[in-house]
């Protein structure tokens, strides 16, 4: 199938540490005929690719910052400061900003926490990403605040990460352009919203096909008109002759009148 004859796709976006795979399988469950398509961008790039036409839809970091994007925030991540493994605050459980002020923070051009001001001592320079700083944490630089999703999606095994306590937080939201909310985002929200396939926003069921329509109503016209009595049988009920065969006038047993004098 090529050219005119393929089937329109579905276009989702992604950032870093989102897994969208229990929506993509109830979308391919719901909508087998049209094509999901996976797209990956940088957390900073996702506003872009979307008003660009890069995707219908995205799993965006908030705040988008742009007017003409309409975004359902969904769920809120725990902020974790990545350690190494043998570093003292891996005894604690939870830790708070001032655990971290005798500690150098990498602060990476990619952040997704939107700080005023990052925790403990800064850094010589800024990394490009997540995934640079947290091989500057493996080689004892700094340490690293970020959502847990993070931490998990750039897991090493020389290194662990703590819950914080008083830090900003990130959160996650489907994100489209206003202005082409169409019938495939309107499907892809509800799935997100946990609307069932037949609700009143969803996808309506196939109705019956007018000759099943026709076969159900003559049924129930049978079945409606089997015990009311009619001109042949007055007294109604399925059966129109007597036991036996016999009709009514003749019936076995019947007396004979009197014959009349002459």
């Amino acid at each position: 199938m090529t050219g005119s004859d393929a089937p329109p796709s579905f276009r989702l976006a992604y950032v870093p540490g989102v897994t969208p795979s229990k929506w993509v399988r109830i979308w391919k469950e719901r909508f087998p005929l049209i094509p999901l398509e996976l797209v990956s961008v940088p957390s900073g790039e996702a506003p872009a690719l979307l008003l660009d036409g890069g995707a219908d839809a995205g799993f965006v970091r908030m705040p988008v910052g742009r007017e003409e994007l309409s975004a359902i925030p969904l769920y809120t991540e725990t902020t974790v400061v990545v350690i190494p493994k043998d570093h003292l605050l891996a005894a604690a459980d939870e830790v708070s900003t001032e655990d971290l002020a005798e500690d150098i923070v990498l602060h990476p051009l990619d952040d997704s926490l939107g700080w005023e001001r990052p925790p403990g001592l800064p850094a010589f320079e800024r990394p490009e990403t997540t995934e640079d700083a947290v091989a500057l944490v493996a080689a004892g630089i700094g340490l690293l605040v970020v959502p847990q999703s993070l931490a998990r999606l750039h897991h090493r095994k020389d290194l662990t990460y703590r819950t914080m306590t008083d830090v900003p937080e990130s959160r996650i939201a489907l994100a489209w352009p206003e202005e082409k909310t169409t019938e495939r985002v309107e499907d892809f929200i509800g799935i997100v919203r946990g609307r069932t396939v037949n609700s009143s926003r969803g996808r309506t069921p196939t109705p019956p096909q007018p000759k099943q329509e026709k076969r159900a109503a003559a049924g129930a016209r049978r079945g409606a008109g089997a015990g009311k009595p009619s001109a042949r049988n007055p007294r109604g009920g399925s059966g129109g002759g007597a036991k036996g065969g016999k009709s009514a006038g003749g019936a076995k047993g019947a007396k004979r009148g009197k014959p009349r004098g002459r």
